[in-house]
């Protein structure tokens, strides 16, 4: 199976394997506990938190690990608000005016999904930033939707679906000037791009399976001073994030985190695998059929280096999808999270896609280890699917 999916998770490396195997049958103490065996887990489990943290190249103390991206962006969001509100949300019966969160709708479905729901319950108001053509956030109008009410803003770095990036510094430096916590959903970034010096947010969202981890471990710095209310209570991870913490799934992504800053410090790693996901649409374009012919989703955007949203405007995703793994090839029809409903996806909508587009695009997403081998074999499944569905389409019209 050629595996391009690694937007929905990763495979682990060897080095994380034998590290999680090791740790499963020596490290198997509670590390909360006084004894030495709990005191080795600790050991372990910090030398994890700090490779973390120095791929962030923030302090080890200010990282709070969490289960998953979803946990820490329910975390952060929830926890902000409440701090803000003296550690409740408010009841719909409250006289006062609600809160407002500013986002946009290209999010994740763990940031739109629960900004909705608390605007369901009557919690919040949702002040979505506009984008413009291409699908990025407008620094220009940010600042417009800021006021006293402001409680949080919350972008993400790269979206998950077209890999299209977001001018957080820009928006990071707004919201700074104006006093409002700013949140950033970085999932789709650590691990694959490098960080500012400083980071430019009050907090971060990561998980260590899109960088070649373990599922089960995700991350959430929050800059020092920054209030937050924990949603789960408990006495680990300081009072943040109640708990026993899984060790040996921590310590295989400090391994984790280590590989990926060593990769990143190779300043031509990123762009050989940019040139195999650029050549992959070229030669999808070229080959596949016309009238009309594939399409590249945000292609005249900053993209991440690894990912592409092709549309086939004549075909249906999930046929494709079925096709494509039917001849050992694995994709997705954006965010895993959602990839089960028949519905285009709501991210390229926003988006200003029509709905054909949308309906009929496919996301494929490299990872480092991606082979000229692999692309060459990818482009030959994607031609050969997209014209037996294609012809198939067109004997039934």
């Amino acid at each position: 199976m050629i595996y391009l999916d690694n937007n929905a998770t990763t495979q682990p490396t060897p080095a994380v394997a034998q590290a999680i195997h090791v740790a499963t049958t020596t490290l198997w103490a509670n590390p909360s506990s006084v004894h030495r065996p709990g005191q080795e887990a600790r050991h372990a489990l910090e030398l994890a938190r700090k490779e973390l943290a120095t791929l962030l190249g923030v302090p080890s103390r200010e990282i709070v690990l969490t289960s998953s991206g979803t946990e820490s962006i329910n975390l952060a969001i929830r926890g902000v608000l409440e701090s803000n509100r003296g550690g409740t949300l408010p009841a719909p019966t409250d006289p006062h005016p609600l809160p407002t969160i500013v986002t946009t709708r290209l999010e994740h479905t763990a940031v739109r999904d629960l900004v909705l729901h608390l605007e369901r319950q009557g919690q919040v108001e949702i002040r979505w930033l506009p984008l413009d053509a291409r699908g990025i956030a407008d620094p220009a109008a940010l600042d417009a939707l800021l006021d006293d009410r402001t409680a949080l803003v919350s972008v993400q770095w790269a979206n998950n679906e077209t890999g299209v990036i977001q001018p957080v510094e820009r928006l990071a430096e707004i919201c700074r000037a104006r006093g409002v916590p700013f949140h950033c959903d970085a999932v789709q970034w650590v691990g694959k791009m490098p960080l500012p010096e400083a980071l430019p947010c009050d907090l971060l969202t990561f998980s260590a399976h899109k960088f070649h981890g373990p599922k089960g471990v995700g991350g959430l710095w929050v800059r020092r001073g920054v209030g937050l209310v924990p949603q789960t209570i408990g006495t680990q991870e300081t009072d943040r994030r109640g708990g026993t913490e899984s060790v040996a799934a921590i310590v295989g992504a400090g391994v984790a985190a280590r590989e990926a800053a060593a990769w990143l410090a190779d300043p031509t790693a990123r762009a050989k695998t940019a040139a195999l996901r650029d050549r992959f649409e070229t030669e999808i374009i070229r080959r596949t059929p016309t009238t009309p012919g594939a399409v590249i989703n945000s292609r005249d955007c900053p993209r991440l280096w690894n990912t592409t949203s092709i549309a086939f405007p004549a075909l249906e995703a999930e046929a494709m999808l079925m096709l494509l793994s039917e001849r050992g090839l694995a994709a997705s029809a954006g965010a895993a999270c959602s990839s089960g409903s028949l519905d285009p996806s709501p991210v390229l909508l926003a988006m200003g896609i029509p709905e054909p587009l949308a309906h009929g695009s496919i996301r494929f997403s490299l990872t480092r280890n991606t082979t000229d081998a692999e692309i060459n074999d990818a482009i030959e499944i994607v031609v050969a699917a997209a014209t037996q569905l294609g012809r198939s389409s067109a004997s039934t019209r």
